[in-house]
């Protein structure tokens, strides 16, 4: 299993505690009648709703690095803190997710705060650099594992991801350019199924040569007296595939019909959730969550060995 991919693992369980923990302390600001009221935003500081956004939070990272520590790291040798050069592995892939995860993690951790009322300024500074600690946390983590070691490539990857979420607010006060994710299943993870995984929700993980990491701009934002609809978009992608390792190692060993090491790059159109008009905070909120996944779209492919492919639809 790649560090990749136990980040990408790190994550995903980083985001269900950090739900279920919330979701824990409002159970009775849940209730149907109550619904609206508990997911609108503050007008002002709520200093029941930001001590539970940063106990949750903080019980969250706590559990996660704690559990990293006792369950992952025990299994390899420890070691002097030494640093890793894995800028050349998986074609980068890798560090597109680390850029993916640092972003949407101090997304989320940002609009948690704005719900509870803090000032933008506080929302910067406390929220939107989550994704970077706790990542970078674990980074420092495997400098002292003798299997893996601290990558300044992965370090850079986290601070680029929460840097474009920060400027962003900072320079147009919205999110105009969001990274988003999409996945389909190639026939590379069947030839190593240990590595690039077993079953669908390992693949999506592990795989990836069907992995695309997209940067999805806002048209109409751009282009404020346009016509455009305020939810189109428009997202450049990147991607790649013949990756059966990190590296080459064992490319000649095992049968494909293509394992040549190739990047591509995308183009297509997109939707931003979040442009949506509702007076629902409810669909807000999922909106919200599921921006950051690519909306399956008609796609122009750009392959790195030369070629256009025309996808009516690509995910």
């Amino acid at each position: 299993m790649g560090k990749q991919t136990r980040n990408q693992k790190i994550v995903l369980k980083y985001h269900s505690a950090l739900y279920f923990l919330f979701l824990l302390l409002f159970t009775d600001g849940l209730a149907q009648n109550q619904f609206q009221d508990f997911l609108r935003p503050s007008d002002s500081l709520n200093i029941q709703r930001r001590n539970a956004v940063v106990i949750s939070e903080g019980v969250a990272i706590t559990g996660a690095l704690v559990g990293l520590s006792q369950l992952w790291y025990n299994d390899y040798k420890k070691s002097g803190f030494h640093f890793k050069n894995d800028n050349a592995s998986w074609l980068q892939m890798d560090k597109a997710g680390h850029v993916y995860s640092s972003y949407h993690i101090g997304r989320f951790g940002a609009e948690l705060l704005d719900w509870s009322g803090v000032s933008k300024k506080d929302q910067l500074i406390y929220g939107a650099t989550t994704g970077f600690v706790f990542l970078t946390a674990v980074e420092v983590l495997d400098g002292y594992s003798s299997e893996w070691g601290f990558s300044w490539g992965d370090a850079a990857a986290n601070a680029s991801g929460t840097l474009l979420y920060v400027s962003q607010e900072l320079l147009w006060e919205e999110q105009r350019i969001v990274p988003k994710f999409s996945f389909h299943r190639t026939p590379y993870a069947g030839a190593r199924p240990d590595v690039l995984g077993a079953t669908f929700s390992e693949e999506i993980l592990k795989d990836y040569n069907g992995q695309t990491y997209w940067l999805s701009a806002n048209i109409h934002s751009f282009f404020k007296e346009s016509k455009v609809p305020k939810w189109l978009n428009v997202a450049v992608g990147y991607g790649g595939q013949g990756m059966i390792t990190a590296n080459d190692e064992l490319v000649n060993t095992i049968f494909l019909p293509e394992k040549e090491r190739t990047r591509q790059f995308y183009l297509s159109l997109d939707v931003d959730l979040t442009k949506i008009n509702t007076n629902s905070h409810f669909l807000k909120t999922l909106f919200s969550i599921f921006n950051s996944i690519k909306v399956p779209a008609p796609t122009i492919e750009f392959r790195e060995l030369g070629g256009i492919k025309w996808h009516f639809i690509y995910f």
